[in-house]
């Protein structure tokens, strides 16, 4: 493999870490010796929300400006590849100041490519947050469910994880082993130790192993192994243990995705909670039958940590977005999201469904101008926890 091969290959994995904050508009970087490149960008958003804690009563609206910055600061070398990443979203609400709040996010990433066979890329990060609604309204996975704190104080809390992937195998040969490992912990700011019982330490590992049946299509069998270690209340100590199997596809025709389908089981090292098994897939499809039209599909399920009462949440959630090209400078996004939430131990049930609509101008190849809207709607079988959240908004996205 040609060095400039193995760069390219570290570089798209770093990009892959990256892609979840990346923006439309093509940002120039400020080039220093060595390869080292500084590129900044800036966001800043102002939007109307009717139901600002994601409630259904004492509903609260506000109007609120938020500014979100970010800095990347990478460079590529012979064999390896860096990015060092900080960003802030300050948001400030007009009819609730107590809510104010910044929240910041560094990440580090690194790729090294040893040889053909063999490639490493690591990632670590850390985020201090505040969240104010019940639910993450952006989150469609539910990774992370937030509870509020007492008296309707937003949910403080930080995350910080390291870890990473090691490849072994070309990537044109019959087979690929992957394996993967992280370390993660989440601890809340709360007044009088509110939520400390959700903190807690995790460990995912993960191997995976493909085989190449065509040119682009590989099979793979997948475990994973998760041990969940609760700081103050042990009872919640458990292990999941999964084995998917599935298939994955890179550009064949107009489609690419990866399917994994399998079960997942959750094991608690106390007998307090029943464990729990489930079925579990994960899919993500995308399908482009115009080069200016794209859809992607994703699909999930499985089992997260218990909220609310509940020793554990069987989750499903399908998403479906629908990008277009309208004109050289005007895009479309169109999404629509469904989850389902079955907490196990209790009789709740959440069906929450999230449509968007955006449309995206790119005024310069530095600056892209934004409108959107998005309509949340939680039904649930528990009193107090169904509500409806409306979401207006007018962004700016600016570079160099």
């Amino acid at each position: 493999m040609s060095s400039k091969s193995n760069v390219c290959s570290l570089a798209a994995a770093i990009s892959a870490v990256l892609c979840a904050n990346a923006w439309a508009v093509e940002p120039q970087s400020i080039r220093f010796s060595d390869g080292l490149k500084f590129t900044p960008t800036l966001k800043t958003e102002e939007r109307y929300d009717d139901n600002i804690r994601a409630v259904e009563n004492n509903v609260q609206s506000s109007w609120v400006t938020a500014i979100t910055p970010k800095f990347v600061l990478s460079t590529e070398g012979r064999n390896s590849a860096y990015a060092l990443t900080y960003s802030l979203d300050n948001e400030t609400y007009a009819s609730s100041h107590d809510d104010d709040h910044t929240d910041h996010h560094v990440d580090a990433d690194a790729g090294f490519q040893f040889d053909a066979r063999n490639k490493l890329v690591l990632n670590a990060g850390y985020d201090k947050v505040e969240d104010i609604a019940n639910d993450n309204f952006e989150d469609i996975n539910n990774d992370l469910l937030v509870p509020q704190g007492n008296n309707g104080e937003p949910a403080k809390y930080t995350t910080a994880n390291a870890g990473g992937v090691y490849t072994f195998g070309a990537a044109t040969a019959l087979t690929q082993i992957e394996l993967g490992a992280n370390y993660e912990e989440l601890r809340y700011q709360n007044s009088d130790g509110f939520n400390e019982d959700l903190e807690r330490n995790t460990t995912p590992l993960r191997a995976t192993g493909y085989y190449r049946v065509a040119p682009k299509t590989r099979l793979l069998l997948e475990g994973r192994h998760t041990h969940f270690d609760y700081i103050n209340d042990d009872d919640q100590d458990s292990d999941n243990k999964a084995l998917l199997g599935g298939v994955t596809w890179d550009a064949t025709a107009k489609t690419s995705g990866t399917i994994k389908v399998g079960a997942e089981r959750k094991e608690f090292d106390n007998s307090t909670y029943d464990d729990d098994d489930n079925s579990m897939w994960e899919a993500g499809v995308k399908w482009s039958p115009r080069t200016y039209s794209t859809f992607n599909l994703t699909t999930r399920q499985g089992i997260a940590e218990g909220d609310s009462g509940a020793s554990s949440i069987d989750s499903q959630t399908t998403a479906l977005a629908w990008n277009h090209q309208w004109l050289e400078r005007l895009s479309s996004e169109v999404s629509y999201s469904y989850t389902d939430n079955q907490y196990e131990g209790t009789d709740q049930q959440d069906e929450i469904d999230i449509f968007g609509v955006g449309l995206t101008y790119k005024m310069r190849r530095w600056l892209d101008i934004g409108v959107g809207y998005k309509y949340a709607t939680d039904d649930s079988n528990a009193p107090g926890e169904s509500y409806d959240r409306n979401i207006y908004a007018i962004s700016f996205t600016a570079s160099l």
